[in-house]
């Protein structure tokens, strides 16, 4: 095996062959070249011929590798797509809404959480579900009686919404990962209000450039939400607008322009 490894990786410089014999102290700094280079020639002989990594698979994601579709968005139906002033003046309050979240992250992440906010971790997919969601949605549980929630709101039934003082919380890693949650259970189900305010809320805090990961998140749900406009039936339909809202800050504010709407 020395001996392949020798034909593999030819020596660059002339060096005595080191006799294991010899009195080297690796703990010790050499005192020449030559004693620099019989140390690392001692030090590569001791190493294993073979070495094999212990690797966790527990701490694997589940997604190693990142496909980024370049498919476009569906084209909405006659008369359901934003005008061109509608979009622009979004991305305008998008933009003066990120700078806001920028400026006083410190100030609103030092705020301390009520006692019945329980932050989920950054790996617990189901868990952010819940928490951003509800259990009500999550569940796909019957809609909450008025008079019920007129008593007060259960926020683990209806969801915490994302408010400055748990979004200021999550580092970019978090944000990502519930980006991700969110719009895959998004390709599944309907669109709700609690995932638009989260959804919202989470690109305002994306931070750009973006990583290819969240490259293609962000592609995913703009192509997501122009598949569920498509089939909406009227123009009066509570979803349109939030819809078209998706759309419109990944294709103009993200950059993503094959992916925008283009007006009637």
């Amino acid at each position: 095996m020395k001996s392949d490894v020798e034909e593999l990786m030819p020596r660059l410089l002339p060096v005595e062959t080191c006799d294991t014999g010899e009195d080297f102290n690796l703990n010790e700094p050499p005192r020449n070249p030559q004693e620099y280079l019989r140390q690392v020639q001692l030090e590569a002989s001791l190493c294993p011929d073979v070495v094999v990594a212990k690797i966790d698979p527990k701490k694997l994601r589940k997604k190693q590798s990142v496909n980024v579709s370049l498919t476009g968005c569906q084209a909405a139906p006659q008369g359901f797509s934003p005008s061109l002033k509608w979009q622009r003046q979004q991305v305008s309050n998008f933009s003066e809404i990120r700078q806001s979240i920028s400026k006083h992250r410190q100030h609103w992440s030092g705020h301390a959480l009520d006692d019945n906010v329980l932050m989920p971790k950054q790996d617990s997919e189901e868990q952010w579900k819940k928490f951003c969601l509800g259990e009500n949605v999550y569940l796909n549980s019957p809609p909450i009686d008025p008079g019920v929630e007129d008593r007060g709101l259960d926020y683990v039934k209806v969801g915490f919404p994302p408010f400055l003082s748990i979004v200021s919380r999550l580092n970019q890693a978090t944000i990502s990962a519930v980006l991700e949650y969110l719009i895959n259970w998004f390709e599944e189900r309907e669109f709700v209000p609690q995932l638009g305010r989260w959804l919202y809320a989470l690109l305002a805090c994306l931070e750009k450039p973006l990583l290819p990961e969240a490259h293609s998140l962000i592609r995913q749900l703009a192509r997501r939400s122009s598949e569920v406009r498509a089939n909406l039936e009227s123009q009066e339909d509570e979803r349109l607008s939030p819809l078209n809202l998706m759309i419109c800050l990944v294709a103009r504010y993200f950059d993503q322009n094959d992916l925008a709407d283009k007006e009637d």
